[in-house]
């Protein structure tokens, strides 16, 4: 019984093995290029393709008003500007104009999103920090 299971365990192993290579029978079976060595050298965790938003900008553009500027916020928590996650979201920071955002991710550090140029929306991020006061619709 133990050598059955064993054999079917080298079977799997084998199978394994070459199933990256063809099916005995087939053209190409065993057959290894010569560049087959360099698989080794390429990072098996990255991915060959740089990294994009996953979701994409919002359909429109984001409303033509600006939104009263809330008092006597003297920093921003990752936790309340979370909740703006997906929502037009006026940002006014500090020594620059205010520009309208639309957060997609909010780290314990940063955020990022789609910026509003005023003609179309660009994938932008900032440091917390930076952010004097925001509001959402």
């Amino acid at each position: 019984m133990f050598q059955q299971q064993f054999f079917r365990r080298d079977q799997d192993r084998d199978f394994d093995r070459d199933r990256d290579f063809g099916r005995p029978g087939q053209p190409g079976f065993g057959r290894r290029s010569p560049l087959d060595i360099l698989r080794f050298f390429l990072p098996v965790d990255q991915p060959s393709f740089p990294q994009y938003p996953q979701y994409g900008p919002p359909p429109g553009p984001p409303p033509t008003f600006i939104p009263q500027q809330p008092v006597g916020v003297f920093a921003v928590d990752p936790g309340a500007i979370s909740s703006c996650l997906f929502r037009f979201t006026f940002i006014w920071p500090h020594r620059q104009r205010g520009f309208w955002f639309y957060p997609i991710f909010v780290g314990p550090r940063s955020i990022a999103g789609f910026r509003w140029t005023g003609f179309n929306w660009l994938y932008f991020g900032m440091d917390l920090r930076d952010i004097q006061s925001f509001a959402c619709i």
